[in-house]
């Protein structure tokens, strides 16, 4: 249930907004405004990137979980060499979760707010919870 919850939030979305970096870059940088400086000369490409994996990894995640926990796991440690702590890196899945909401506005029910929130709950207990992973 939960699954499908996700994937049909994901494509209503995706009805509405043919691209999802600007409007989950938009939340994110509202959010935390230091992070923008951190893409570099290219920001659109990264962004598109890196957005194209989340998406890629909540899809494995609610699927086959072929790779999604390792993955989450390994780009949260990556991520801190750039002083982006493994709980920062998880709550992008939360930014991804929000600028959905607000695009699907009264098509997101309770039940997929649960879903989601779930899902990144999930996810979050991927990341090592000791941000001296690398020290």
């Amino acid at each position: 249930m939960r699954a499908d919850l996700i994937t049909q939030s994901l494509e209503l979305a995706a009805a509405r907004a043919a691209d999802l970096t600007p409007h989950v870059y938009a939340r994110l940088f509202a959010e935390r405004p230091e992070l923008e400086a951190m893409f570099g000369d290219n920001p659109r490409l990264v962004q598109g990137e890196m957005l194209a994996r989340a998406l890629e990894t909540i899809l494995d995640f609610i699927g086959d979980r072929s790779y999604a926990a390792n993955l989450i796991s390994a780009e949260s440690m990556a991520h801190a060499t750039y002083e982006v702590a493994p709980d920062l890196f998880v709550q992008f899945f939360r930014v991804i979760a929000d600028t959905l909401r607000e695009l699907l506005g009264a098509e997101w029910t309770d039940e997929t707010e649960r879903a989601w929130r779930g899902l990144v709950a999930d996810m979050a207990a991927c990341a090592p919870q000791d941000e001296g992973v690398l020290a």
